[in-house]
């Protein structure tokens, strides 16, 4: 959990549900699911390619993939499920491990991203091989460099694909900048 969220790594049970029954999602995950999802580069195919990785990984492959962002209930809205993040597999022989993510359009813009992003960082380092967390933001996604940057990250240059920027956060936990975590489940 960090201050605002909880985060629930993604199992094959979810992702099969969100794939073959979307509509009974919000009963696996307790919380509402807004007209947005999903949002952002989190589609059909990444579920599919992480419920395939999730199959051949078994229990050791859960929570290198795909984790859900429930915004924690208050008195004025319910428990809501705003964003996907997450990694794109375990980390590779030289340490270094991948991270995504993406919030519904309605929910952006108030801090939740930083909050799952230095989540995820701090899970990896917390892993003895991790040596580096990399990821990758499109040029005109200055939103998402910015998150990059609050949570410790450094651009340095282009991205593995054309219009994309490499951000990495090298080191400890200590090189994380970061709100506060409790922790992450």
């Amino acid at each position: 959990m960090t201050l605002r969220l909880t985060l629930i790594a993604a199992t094959a049970r979810h992702l099969e549900t969100e794939l073959e029954h979307p509509a009974l999602l919000p009963v696996l995950l307790g919380a509402t699911v807004p007209a947005g999802w999903p949002p952002g580069e989190y589609d059909r195919g990444a579920m599919s390619a992480f419920l395939r990785r999730l199959e051949s990984g078994g229990a050791d492959a859960i929570g290198w993939y795909g984790w859900y962002g429930i915004r924690r209930a208050t008195a004025d809205v319910p428990a809501t499920l705003i964003l996907s993040a997450g990694y794109l597999g375990p980390p590779a022989a030289d340490g270094v491990v991948e991270i995504g993510y993406s919030v519904v359009p309605e929910w952006r813009g108030h801090g939740y991203a930083a909050e799952a992003v230095a989540a995820l960082v701090r899970r990896a380092f917390n892993h003895q091989s991790v040596r580096r967390v990399v990821a990758h933001a499109a040029d005109a996604n200055t939103a998402s460099h910015a998150v990059l940057t609050r949570c410790g990250f450094t651009c340095v240059g282009p991205g593995k694909d054309p219009g994309y920027r490499r951000f990495e956060c090298s080191g400890t936990l200590d090189n994380a900048r970061r709100p506060p975590i409790e922790a992450v489940r």
